[in-house]
């Protein structure tokens, strides 16, 4: 995991726990928690375009943490927030909000 802030030709590079902070800050603004889940598509619907494919990446390390609930359905993926990780929720959703 980086823990220190990369310029790269004029464009600011996230960290992982950046990422994951923002995704997770989203969510809970919506509040899915537990029973309401929203599409795993959506998470990274948020970002620029060139962010959009490490978005997904971090979306799926959240699921593997447990931090996500990954709820199969007919019509696709669908994710919410794991209230027993609450703790480390709040931690990336502060490193996400420490950017600004």
């Amino acid at each position: 995991m980086l823990l220190f802030k990369v310029y790269f030709g004029g464009l600011f590079m996230w960290t992982d726990a950046q990422i994951k902070g923002k995704i997770l800050h989203k969510l809970t603004r919506k509040g899915k928690f537990e029973h309401s889940h929203t599409a795993l598509e959506n998470l990274a619907k948020s970002f620029s375009p060139e962010m959009k494919g490490r978005a997904k990446e971090m979306s799926e390390d959240l699921i593997r943490e447990s931090i996500l609930h990954l709820k199969k359905t007919s019509y696709g993926k669908q994710v919410s927030i794991n209230l027993d990780k609450k703790d480390k929720v709040m931690e990336y959703i502060d490193e996400f909000l420490k950017m600004e």
